[in-house]
């Protein structure tokens, strides 16, 4: 199928959308996608099984499908990839966790990061179970359901509003297990240039994509460096619904159109 892209244009991503004109045909309407393979940029949610119904009745589909997207969506790759990532346990386990703290809270797929001392680091199994009250009533994150992950310090060059840790942290962009476009992840940092990969990040990557890729087709992998210098993965995401942080559009969308044909199992 030829490959389309269904933009759902915002402020922050207009500069995007004309990038990406560069590679694709873009479409603002999922009635023109007709034939196509189609990329939902930013468009995919929230309601998912529905576009991927109206997209079959148009004779398409999504490069991702929807038990593809609740993979990453509902933290399912945990337990596929449970040897690379922190420890982390749902509503129904923390209960029983054995670690004493501290923790990170969040969403199965977003977290309040921006509110990190209030909202999302928990020094104590007890602050862990008062933000994760606290998130159960937030519309976007309750509604998630609500994960608890071991704390992990990692490697930090600056902190920020409400003492959000601005890490050696980066995000790639992956087709199957091909490496589309990396870029730090930071992109609210004052310096975004202080952030190193290494040859075992890069390793890093490659062992979770052989697993990651068995289960969905465009995401992507968020990694990042700890205390001690090793690198860990803290998220895997749709790469539909995954802002750029510093990745190069022009690099994405170049190297996703030649993965799209070179792979050819669309």
């Amino acid at each position: 199928m030829e490959p389309i892209i269904l933009f759902r244009k915002g402020m922050e991503s207009e500069g995007e959308l004309e990038i990406a004109r560069k590679y694709f045909r873009v479409t603002e309407h999922r009635t023109e996608c007709c034939d196509h393979l189609v990329i939902p940029r930013y468009s995919a949610l929230p309601y998912y099984r529905e576009l991927e119904q109206d997209l079959k009745n148009l004779n398409c589909k999504p490069i991702n499908s929807y038990e593809q997207h609740r993979w990453v969506a509902d933290f399912d790759y945990y337990e596929d990839l449970k040897e690379f990532t922190p420890e982390s346990w749902d509503e129904h386990e923390f209960p029983y966790a054995n670690h004493a703290g501290p923790f990170v809270v969040k969403g199965r797929t977003n977290s309040r990061k921006f509110e990190w001392n209030k909202l999302m680091f928990a020094p104590t199994k007890r602050d862990a179970v008062r933000i994760g009250a606290d998130l159960c009533l937030d519309g976007l994150l309750g509604p998630q359901g609500v994960i608890y992950r071991k704390y992990i310090p990692l490697r930090t060059y600056e902190i920020g509003i409400n003492g959000l840790p601005f890490t050696n942290e980066w995000r790639f962009f992956m087709l199957g297990q091909r490496t589309l476009s990396h870029g730090y992840y930071w992109s609210t940092a004052d310096d975004v240039t202080l952030g190193q990969l290494d040859a075992n990040a890069l390793d890093l990557v490659e062992k979770v994509a052989v697993i990651a890729s068995q289960n969905i087709n465009f995401y992507v992998l968020d990694i990042a460096q700890t205390e001690e210098g090793n690198w860990i993965l803290i998220e895997v995401n749709d790469g539909s619904m995954s802002g750029l942080s510093e990745n190069d559009p022009d690099t994405l969308y170049f190297e996703l159109r030649k993965g799209i044909y070179g792979l050819g199992n669309f």
